[in-house]
Formats: structure tokens, sequence, C-alpha cells
């Protein structure tokens, strides 16, 4: 028996059971980190977080009595108007479709340029497919005496609510 030569599969360093059971292994331990992962994530989720809606604008001075102010149009979506008795703002969004209607100061009217609708300084609709004025904000003072307005508390004509007192600041 000095020719034959035995192989002993058993004394490998790599078998086929043990890879087996290694990647057994390393498979638990991924799907445990995936579903550790998940959970962390579903402990921790995405917000989002808007801008407050409650601005503050210019001095009061800063605004001409009978005139329509453009100057947070883009920024904040408002016209400022003051009145000789005080101030209202204007939400710049169309209650047909949601465009922004232009201000035309020779007419004195807003002009939507998606389908025609038109309102009266006063937001008040009188001509195009406008279903309804346009909305007012709540505007009051700051105690740094400019103009406070809350884009949260929304006051619409048909329901009566431009008579409630934070419709309109009454100043001067």
């Amino acid at each position: 028996m000095q020719g034959t030569k035995k192989t002993d599969t058993n004394n490998t360093i790599w078998s086929r059971r043990s890879f087996l059971s290694l990647s057994a292994w390393g498979m638990f331990i991924a799907s445990i980190s995936i579903s550790l992962g998940a959970f962390l994530r579903f402990m921790f989720p995405r917000v989002l977080f808007e801008p407050s809606p409650v601005i503050k604008l210019g001095f009061p001075n800063e605004y001409i009595v009978g005139d329509v102010s453009e100057k947070h149009k883009k920024e904040f979506r408002v016209w400022v108007v003051r009145e000789a008795t005080g101030f209202y703002v204007l939400s710049t969004i169309c209650t047909h479709l949601g465009c922004t209607p232009r201000w035309l100061a020779a007419e004195l009217k807003f002009k939507c340029p998606c389908h025609g609708s038109g309102f009266k300084k006063s937001g008040i609709n009188f001509e195009g497919p406008a279903p309804r004025p346009l909305e007012r904000f709540a505007v009051s003072l700051a105690d740094d005496g400019r103009l406070l307005v809350d884009k949260s508390k929304i006051f619409r004509f048909e329901r009566g609510d431009w008579t409630k007192s934070e419709a309109f600041l009454r100043y001067g």
C-alpha cells in the first residue's frame, strides 16, 4: 500500500459545508442590518418644513394712501392695499384656477391673464369666470410697528368674513 495516496477532504481550509454556513450567516447579518436600517429610518421620518404663515411687512408710512403695493407679490403672494382709514391684505391667487392676476393701476382693477377674470381694488370679482372674490388675510400691527400678516387666517367675502376686525386694520 505504498503507492496509494489518501486525500482527506475534511482537512481542507474551505470545504463546501463551511462556505455555505459562512454565506448563510452573512446573509442573515445583512438582512438584520437592512431591517434595523429600515426601522431607524421609520423612527426619523423626512419632514418638510414650511415657512411660517405669519410674515412681517413694511411700516405703515411706507404705503401710499389709495394705492396697491406690489412689493410682496413675488415673495409672499400678497398685495397690501392702503385706504384712508386703514389696510387690508389680498391674496394674489385667482379664485378661478390659481393664476396670479396683474394690478392695472390705470383701470383700478386686478386682471387675471389666464381666463380674463377681473377684480375690483377691494377684491370683488366683476368679470370673467372667477367664482368668488379674492381672499383677504388677517392683518395687524407687530410690536415693532410693522404690518403683521397671518396667512393662515383667511377671510372670504361670501361668508361675511370681511367685516371681521382682523380682515381690516384701522390706521390713521
